[in-house]
């Protein structure tokens, strides 16, 4: 399915298709939280990155995280943003060089409705996860992670028969 997101100012938008379109899981960490605005998680998705068209490029900015302050590694992703609004609009890792990373909020298309029992949490450690966000407990029932799912984006969609 083809998606068409932007930014809120407008002067960027992007398009890029996505097989795993269903915005299914909220990451809780630190750079997430606060790339995305500070709600508490964010919701990315999964698009092919050689199908990713960007108009407005002269507005994108990027910003590589630090995964870790004290050691001063660098995050995997690059994470891409309008620099006149600020809006998040996707994110690249070249380790995983065929797929790129739009956020949900930024999608402008209709995106699949996902059931609040199919929803995965993940990194929701202390060092990750805010101490004033509800989660629930980390657990496999809860579908809820100290770090990273049991499950792929890839495989989520495929055993809840989401397929584009």
């Amino acid at each position: 399915m083809e998606l068409q997101g932007s930014c809120h100012c407008g002067k960027t938008s992007f398009s890029v298709v996505s097989h795993t379109p269903a915005p299914f899981m909220r990451c809780y960490c630190s750079i997430c939280r606060k790339c995305q605005g500070g709600g508490g998680y964010a919701i990315n998705i999964m698009g092919v990155y050689s199908t990713l068209k960007v108009t407005g490029k002269e507005y994108i900015r990027e910003y590589k995280a630090l995964r870790d302050k004290t050691t001063k590694e660098l995050c995997g992703n690059t994470r891409y943003f309008c620099g006149e609004c600020g809006s998040h609009l996707y994110a690249y890792n070249p380790a995983y060089a065929d797929s790129v990373y739009p956020m949900a909020c930024a999608i402008d298309s209709p995106l699949p409705v996902v059931e609040p029992k199919d929803i995965y949490h993940i990194m929701l450690n202390k060092q990750s996860k805010a101490n004033w966000v509800l989660a629930p407990t980390p657990s496999p029932e809860n579908h809820a992670f100290e770090e990273y799912p049991d499950t792929s984006i890839s495989q989520w969609h495929k055993d809840n028969n989401i397929q584009y």
